[in-house]
């Protein structure tokens, strides 16, 4: 071996050591970097993972939210209603007691004038007024009488007391109306109490 290539050779060495040197670090740096990767691509997925779950949650709160706002907005609706049906018939109670007073003027008014006196029938005749007055009064709260003689019976509106056989009128014609009966508007607060023809 010539002077010449006994110094190349140490040198020659060297460099193979430096660069298996600088190959194990990169293969380290390789490696750290390899690790870092996995670590944010974990992290990635454990924040996609939570993001999807908090989206899902949103979701699912947004649905709670607005099925809140619609039963508050049905209960809104269905307390006006109720409030509209109480204001619409508040006066129902107090009308239903009043009606017996009325059958009671009718009932007098009825008398035959011709044999009474006089004085009996001035009397009569401020029964008239206040009779007529206490109907008008009815009349301005919606109050109606349910009268319907010569229709076909209606058990929603009349109730049937007493029949009768009458040949040239319909089966189940109200053939009188024997106490009045009245409608709130359009609710029937008494149904009228009628005759109706039987013909079988």
């Amino acid at each position: 071996m010539t002077e010449k290539e006994e110094i190349l050779e140490p040198i020659s060495q060297a460099d193979e050591d430096g660069t298996k040197e600088k190959r194990k670090d990169e293969k380290k740096e390789h490696k750290k970097l390899k690790e870092e990767c996995k670590n944010l691509e974990k992290q990635v997925k454990e924040l996609t993972e939570e993001t999807e779950k908090l989206r899902a949650e949103n979701i699912d709160y947004l649905n709670k939210v607005k099925y809140s706002q619609a039963e508050l907005i049905n209960y809104r609706k269905r307390k006006d209603e109720e409030i509209a049906q109480k204001e619409k018939y508040c006066n129902k109670d107090i009308i239903c007691d009043i009606l017996p007073v009325i059958d009671n003027f009718e009932r007098a008014i009825k008398l035959d004038d011709n044999d009474l006196t006089d004085e009996l029938s001035k009397f009569l005749s401020g029964f008239k007024i206040m009779y007529s007055d206490l109907n008008n009064i009815l009349i301005k709260y919606g109050v109606s009488e349910i009268n319907r003689v010569g229709e076909e019976f209606d058990p929603n509106l009349e109730q049937a007391l007493i029949t009768d056989k009458v040949p040239d009128k319909k089966d189940d014609e109200v053939l009188e109306v024997l106490l009045k009966g009245y409608k709130l508007k359009d609710r029937v607060i008494r149904p009228a109490t009628v005759k109706i023809n039987k013909l079988d």
